[in-house]
């Protein structure tokens, strides 16, 4: 007996798209925007200044939570709506596909910093209440306004969802990124000593991660332009399909 919770885990192309989607995430964390601004998001989701003392670490892993919540809200609905394009739009998915992935190679080259108008980020002009009570909307104005920033590896998340043309995996596509980009917030604001010094080994070599997690977008790209892409999802879905047949 078939097992739809099953297959929709087990799609060939999510077995594909998570790692890269969590990967993406972490990419994104480590970007130029984001990484250097750690200290200051988890000092505004705990309530606290530099002069006052910091509030329990029990207190600022909920908020982070709920931070993540805030932007995992925003970036779902961004794969999800790919997703549904990809299932309005099948008929042309191979040529939209390949587009995509010329999309992504750009933005490749955008993430490795050649493109500099395009890194910038859009800031809102009203303020949000720190504390709990601000975090999960900090987590949206988070996702809404550093998506100019973010968007390289976002656009190769949705380029993704948009091949496989299914929302309720699109929706899993997109928490994962959101995985990727949340717990490293996390696991510092547990205060674990060694993630709070792979963080500042990160923003020594920030420029390497930038050259290597553009060099993955523009791969994804490229085999997303020569149609590799998808004949490597079709071989891995057909790989499981017959992996279930036995069970």
């Amino acid at each position: 007996m078939s097992n739809p919770v099953g297959e929709l885990i087990l799609g060939g192309n999510l077995l594909i798209a998570i790692p890269i989607a969590l990967l993406a995430g972490l990419v994104s964390f480590a970007s130029p925007c984001v990484l250097p601004l750690v200290p200051g998001y988890l000092g505004y989701i705990g309530g606290f200044t530099s002069n006052e003392e910091k509030g329990s670490t029990k207190r600022l892993v909920l908020g982070v939570g709920l931070f993540i919540l805030g932007f995992t809200v925003v970036f779902v609905a961004f794969t999800v709506l790919f997703g549904t394009a990809g299932l309005l739009l099948r008929p042309w998915l191979d040529l939209i596909t390949r587009i995509a992935g010329a999309l992504v190679i750009v933005m490749g080259v955008v993430f490795i910093g050649q493109v500099t108008f395009a890194q910038r980020t859009i800031k809102p002009k009203f303020k949000v209440a720190t504390g709990l009570a601000g975090a999960p909307l900090l987590g949206v104005v988070f996702a809404l306004g550093w998506t100019p920033c973010v968007g390289p590896t976002l656009i190769a998340v949705g380029s993704m969802v948009l091949d496989g043309g299914d929302p309720g995996r699109a929706a899993i596509v997109g928490v994962a990124y959101s995985l990727g980009l949340g717990i490293p917030f996390l696991l510092v604001a547990l205060g674990l000593n060694w993630a709070t010094g792979s963080v500042a080994w990160m923003r020594r070599h920030i420029r390497l991660i930038n050259l290597i997690g553009g060099a993955l977008l523009v791969m994804i790209g490229l085999l997303m332009v020569t149609g590799v892409w998808r004949a490597i999802v079709t071989s891995l879905g057909a790989v499981i399909g017959g992996f279930d047949t036995l069970l």
